[in-house]
């Protein structure tokens, strides 16, 4: 969980929160992405794909922003065909993590959003960016 969302608003208007919302795109079979094994992100074996995106909404209050982040997410649902003419879904999954931004001043370098864990090699394993591997 974020450590963000203590600070109480200084007014009624809305304020910056940070939205952490998931994507995914289904494996061979679920009506994404079709391939074979070795083929490009989505079509390893018929896996899904995720995408983790960090929003930013401006909301009165939690609930608010936890329904502007999903409204926004929905909006970028998708059906394509790439360029193997097999076609390629996005779908919204859900909204992981809701919380005020750490930094209400967002007009300059702020911090927006920290999450702890626990365990360093599951998410080693998570984050293909650490080891170099590429999507």
């Amino acid at each position: 969980m974020a450590t963000g969302g203590q600070h109480e608003p200084r007014d009624s208007g809305p304020r910056p929160y940070i939205a952490v919302v998931l994507m995914e795109s289904p494996g061979k079979g679920d009506g994404g992405s079709l391939g074979e094994s070795g083929g490009s992100p989505g079509e390893r074996g018929g896996d899904p794909l995720y995408e983790e995106s960090v929003l930013l909404v401006y909301a009165t209050d939690e609930a608010d922003a936890r329904r502007r982040a999903e409204r926004r997410a929905r909006s970028r649902e998708t059906s394509y065909l790439n360029d193997r003419g097999e076609t390629v879904s996005w779908c919204f999954k859900c909204v992981v993590d809701v919380s005020a931004a750490l930094d209400e001043d967002l007009t300059q370098d702020a911090d927006l959003y920290a999450r702890h864990f626990r365990d360093y090699a599951a998410y080693e394993r998570f984050e293909p960016l650490l080891s170099g591997e590429e999507l």
